[in-house]
């Protein structure tokens, strides 16, 4: 399976939707490094160069949350621990198999793009619309 950003994962804060982009667009280039001959170490290196993305990415989101003091800042950043407790999981199973095999993709499957698709349609959105709001109040 491979990610796609379409109109569900809209959230209206442009530099979060272009940045939800190239987060898909890393997670697909791990996903063809898995099928590239199983090289553990070019899988190392995409996953590598995915989770230093991540963490660009949430903190951007993060500081934005705490620019328009979003209520739900707390909770939200527990949500990107998930991740990245999943992306040390993923790491292990590297260093554990000769490279990425089938249970490794299932896992990038299952708990980074599922867990994306759903963060950005709840959490992200929520940042996004509070935003909206907040700026449309100021204006009244």
């Amino acid at each position: 399976m491979r990610a796609e950003f379409d109109e569900s994962l809209v959230t209206g804060n442009e530099m979060i939707d272009s940045q939800h982009q190239e987060l898909i667009g890393k997670i697909n280039k791990l996903l063809d490094s898995c099928e590239t001959g199983n090289d553990k170490l070019v899988a190392i290196k995409t996953l590598d160069y995915l989770a230093d993305y991540t963490e660009f990415h949430f903190s951007e989101e993060e500081k934005l949350q705490a620019e328009i003091e979003y209520p739900g800042i707390d909770k939200h950043k527990e949500e990107h621990e998930k991740l990245r407790t999943v992306v040390k999981e993923l790491y292990e199973m590297l260093e554990e198999e000769e490279g990425p095999s089938e249970a490794f993709v299932e896992q990038v499957n299952r708990n980074v793009i599922q867990w994306l698709y759903s963060h950005i349609k709840g959490f992200d959105r929520s940042v996004a619309e509070y935003k909206n709001m907040r700026n449309n109040n100021e204006r009244l």
